[in-house]
């Protein structure tokens, strides 16, 4: 078991580098390095079945951990984006046709792997009517027809305010209803262009008041204030939000978004005790946290 700092792990994945050096990394961000069985089996489910992880298109610090604790989250409706965010991995471009068995072959491997909770996001579909809204419903179907035990988180896009496309998910009871802010007002137009905070805060209100237990995760250092950070939070308090995740951006390349700021993980834990005293449920901060981070633990927050 080695522990890795995060700058090499392009390299360890055997990914291409960028060729130019970014900022140096905090002595606290190094990972757990390890390839298990657990590991290697979600790695073998995934491509027998064909089907895609945020984990891996992100480049999420935490997959080892996360792997090797059989928790993957799953990415649907393909792997290319409709949007392009600056902060984020996943690639953008047109995406191809809807895979229509996809769904199925989520609960198959849910299954194989013997998960007793699942996480399911998605790309943004913006060309879908839906946003791909049905796939999403279709999947929570599939899911609960063959694994009835499991639990089953959504992580949806902001289906461009369409209600009835919330509703149709909903109409589901996903246990969890998850979507990400990921950056503060004064930032959204420039780093999220395509997006609307506004819009995004009125889903998460939407959701409760629909009934679903609501999650959102907004990751800090991309060059906001923490006054800002606080207002975010409380943005999201008053309408209802339960649980809460927030995590240090890191730069996937030289073509993304710098880092503004490195916080401490102390910092982090006065952003939990905060969040706490607002009134989330369950609050999840860290450095190298990510929004389904110890996702199987917030069920019963």
């Amino acid at each position: 078991m080695t522990f890795v700092p995060l700058q090499q792990i392009g390299k360890q994945e055997g990914a291409s580098r960028p060729s130019q050096e970014r900022q140096r990394l905090p002595p606290w961000f190094k990972v757990r390095l390890s390839q298990g069985p657990d590991y290697r089996e979600i790695r073998q489910t995934m491509d027998r079945l064909g089907l895609h992880t945020i984990c891996e298109e992100a480049r999420c610090p935490n997959v080892w951990e996360c792997w090797n604790n059989r928790t993957a989250t799953f990415l649907i409706l393909g792997d290319i984006c409709t949007r392009r965010c600056h902060y984020c991995a996943v690639t953008t471009g047109r995406p191809l046709e809807l895979d229509r068995e996809e769904p199925i072959r989520v609960a198959e491997a849910v299954q194989a792997l013997g998960l007793r909770h699942a996480v399911i996001t998605s790309v943004n579909r913006d060309e879908l009517p839906d946003g791909g809204a049905a796939i999403f419903a279709e999947t929570i179907r599939h899911i609960r027809r063959l694994i009835p035990t499991c639990a089953v988180e959504v992580l949806i896009p902001d289906f461009e305010g369409n209600e009835e496309a919330l509703r149709l998910v909903l109409l589901e009871r996903p246990d969890i209803l998850n979507h990400n802010i990921e950056t503060i007002a004064r930032l959204f137009p420039s780093i999220r262009p395509q997006g609307k905070y506004a819009r995004s805060i009125e889903l998460l209100g939407r959701a409760k008041r629909l009934g679903a237990r609501t999650k959102s995760g907004l990751i800090v250092g991309m060059g906001e204030t923490t006054e800002e950070i606080h207002s975010v939070m409380q943005d999201l308090r008053d309408v209802g939000c339960d649980i809460l995740t927030i995590g240090q951006y890191l730069q996937p390349s030289k073509d993304h978004l710098p880092v503004a700021r490195f916080y401490h993980p102390d910092e982090f834990a006065a952003f939990k005790t905060e969040g706490l005293a607002l009134g989330f449920n369950h609050v999840e901060s860290g450095p190298l946290v990510r929004s389904s981070y110890h996702a199987e633990q917030q069920v019963s927050s």
